[in-house]
């Protein structure tokens, strides 16, 4: 091993994060860094300068091939009401070092748009699936009983009906 940090050692962020707070953290002053607005996910990410110089290109771990071909994991999401926390989510993943497949409105109100989506949901690079979805819960049944890998539920506290902030999906 070389010594190096990983990835995800790497990852600075900060969520919940809006205009005006990211406008404010912006003007202050940061030495041998760059900060980062991702706007549809409310978060900024941070890198120092000095992780540039320690970049590792080749990996030299003991996984092979097969299995870093294997390492995919997709965030879908019901519709545009969801695009924050399935971003946050996707951001979040990159930042540990995952490879991220979106695949975004794919709702149950148009199953037509999962089923075009069933080639990139069954890849066989995937390792798990997460769905943001909103407030029924509806969407993570119906992707888990189309895949073969886990699927981990999100429910959000937006989207259709009264769903009581979001209990409802998560009871589901």
């Amino acid at each position: 091993e070389s010594g190096d940090a990983s990835v995800a050692e790497k990852a600075i962020l900060a969520t919940r994060v809006n205009d005006k707070l990211y406008k404010e953290i912006s003007e202050m002053p940061l030495k041998n860094g760059t900060i980062t607005y991702h706007e549809t996910a409310n978060l900024i990410s941070m890198k120092a300068s000095a992780l540039d110089n320690n970049r590792v290109e080749n990996d030299s771990s003991s996984e092979t091939t097969k299995e870093k071909e294997r390492n995919t994991v997709v965030v879908a999401c019901a519709g545009t009401t969801d695009l924050p926390v399935a971003e946050e989510a996707a951001l979040t993943l990159e930042a540990a070092g995952c490879k991220v497949e979106r695949i975004y409105d794919v709702g149950v109100a148009g199953l037509h748009r999962i089923i075009n989506a069933l080639p990139r949901l069954r890849d066989p690079s995937n390792r798990c699936v997460i769905v943001c979805a909103g407030m029924d819960g509806a969407l993570p049944s119906v992707v888990a009983g189309l895949v073969t890998v886990p699927v981990v539920a999100v429910p959000t506290s937006v989207g259709y009906g009264a769903a009581f902030g979001g209990v409802s999906a998560m009871l589901t």
